[in-house]
């Protein structure tokens, strides 16, 4: 069983060991990681910092274009196509992250992935994308996509799924 300390502990431990773990953070609310983190990295310039945190959001941005693409079974031509860009740069966002002005699309489209798998079988989402759904004026979820629309599309998608809808 691993043994839960408290932020400040953890922060002497790590600074004794000189060496932050992965384990040193397994499990731990991210706010008591995000604390470690910190004290680990006590005496670091706020620019280095800043740089760091914005890394890691270009990690998170990747991984939520990875999952789509892979949820969706999207190859990268095809995801090219949805965001209006080549299959190179789909791949060049997927090694050093997503363009500014790309990533509330991506957003909309992994929050829609969200929904999808939390009520669907996962095997069954890449043939629900690609069905002309009536509602969508005989279009499927990803022409949505293609054509933009990804805000519509979340909003399509929370509706499908909104069982306050369903009556007795």
């Amino acid at each position: 069983m691993t043994k839960v300390l408290r932020p400040e502990v953890r922060k002497s431990e790590v600074r004794k060991r000189g060496v932050l773990r992965p384990e040193d953070l397994a499990g731990d609310d991210p706010a008591v990681a995000a604390q470690v983190i910190a004290g680990a990295l006590n005496g670091v310039s706020p620019t280095w910092m800043n740089q760091f945190l914005t890394e890691l959001d270009h990690i998170a941005e990747r991984s939520q274009l990875a999952r789509v693409l892979d949820v969706w079974s999207l190859s990268k031509a095809e995801a090219g196509r949805v965001f209006g860009v080549s299959r190179q740069a789909v791949d060049k966002w997927l090694s050093r992250g997503v363009p500014e002005e790309r990533r509330a699309p991506v957003a909309d489209l992994d929050a829609t992935t969200d929904l999808l798998v939390r009520y669907l079988k996962r095997d069954r989402v890449p043939a629900v994308v690609r069905r002309p759904a009536e509602r969508l004026s005989g279009q499927s979820m990803l022409d949505l996509a293609r054509a933009g629309r990804t805000g519509a599309l979340l909003d399509y998608t929370r509706e499908m799924f909104d069982l306050r809808r369903v009556t007795a």
